[in-house]
């Protein structure tokens, strides 16, 4: 059962169950921060959800509470960093603005960071970028979750890709698993007890299905596009693991050390007024963006919208309204905030 924590109390709470973690109070505020509002943006899946599993990796020494990227070599304006296993929250914060400085001064930045762990929602750090002023795009390379196309075992990676535009009217912001449904949001739907909107995998008959746990239970999870989103999965590990200079998805299931421990990642920042003015650009966006949303609609009640145009207004209402959350969930937070840190993830 769902229920309304106020944004303040769950970001203070989760604060406080990171630094009973190991982490120290820089850290512990920023990913807190990213874990609450990413839960008021509506994505609990990454948000606080996954609040017991990072502590519990934390513990199994999977990630490094005083980790820090260090630069490893620096090419014009690439820049190539360890990130020791640190928070991956914090890591993939500092490689966005690292991206977006390269950016200003070069019209393009590239950060690439191996060694990472788990960076939570993807799309925060490519809206990081926009928010100075640039276009964002960033990627992941972990451990196979997903079965490439004709197959029914997990071969590949769910690798998010992610990408926004700073449209001063409102960020379009793209951030998509590589899979109809990451398997947060399936655990989601299943602790509130509900089946997918659409179908999401596969069950132990073969047979695509809308029940989360089913899905969960074979590991057969449906690539976005079939052959498409396994096919895509693939070419963002070979790019990711290639540009960091850090491990494969493959190399991640030899050493089974859990989600996304190890992984590599990639940041783009890019001057979207290398070669246009800025008021041109922005009026291009505008238009595009409109003509999008004024499609006609299958429900009058549900109007067409471009990604990431709701984000903000579900923050605000989570601000005015309490952030939700699963009842568990929020018990286990407040366990861990309270000292116990032998806390199994139900997430």
């Amino acid at each position: 059962m769902s229920i309304k924590i106020d944004f303040e109390i769950l970001m203070k709470t989760i604060k406080k169950a990171l630094i009973n973690a190991g982490m120290n109070e820089v850290k512990a505020d920023i990913c807190a921060r990213v874990h609450t509002e990413s839960s008021a943006d509506g994505v609990e899946s990454h948000g606080a959800n996954r609040v017991p599993r990072f502590v519990d990796y934390i513990q199994k020494g999977w990630v490094n509470p005083d980790g820090d990227p260090i630069l490893i070599r620096q090419r014009g304006f690439a820049e190539n960093y360890d990130g020791n296993l640190g928070p991956g929250i914090s890591n993939a914060i500092f490689c966005a603005d690292r991206a977006a400085e390269l950016a200003k001064e070069h019209g393009i930045g590239l950060v690439t960071l191996k060694n990472a762990t788990h960076w939570m929602r993807g799309g925060t750090y490519a809206w990081k970028i926009a928010e100075h002023g640039k276009i964002g795009m960033c990627w992941i390379a972990t451990e196979s979750c997903m079965p490439m196309w004709g197959s029914d075992e997990p071969s590949i990676g769910n690798n998010p890709f992610c990408v926004a535009v700073p449209r001063e009217d409102g960020e379009i912001v793209l951030d998509m698993a590589m899979s109809q449904y990451a398997f947060g949001k399936l655990g989601v739907y299943r602790l509130a007890g509900k089946n997918l909107p659409y179908p999401g995998g596969f069950d132990e008959q073969g047979n695509l299905t809308y029940d989360p746990g089913f899905i969960e239970k074979t590991k057969r999870i449906l690539p976005t596009g079939y052959w498409k989103g396994s096919s895509m999965a693939l070419i963002l590990d070979l790019l990711a693991s290639a540009l960091a200079n850090g491990k494969t998805g493959a190399d991640l299931d030899d050493e089974k050390r859990g989600s996304c421990t190890g992984c590599s990642q990639v940041f783009i920042a890019i001057d979207p007024y290398l070669f246009g003015e800025k008021e041109d650009i922005q009026n291009k966006w505008n238009t595009r963006v409109k003509r999008a949303d004024s499609a006609h609609p299958i429900d009058p009640d549900s109007p067409v919208q471009s990604p990431g145009e709701n984000t903000m207004k579900r923050r605000m209402e989570s601000m005015k309204n309490g952030v939700n959350i699963d009842e568990q969930i929020w018990a286990q937070i407040q366990s861990i905030a309270d000292g116990n840190l032998d806390v199994t993830d139900i997430s």
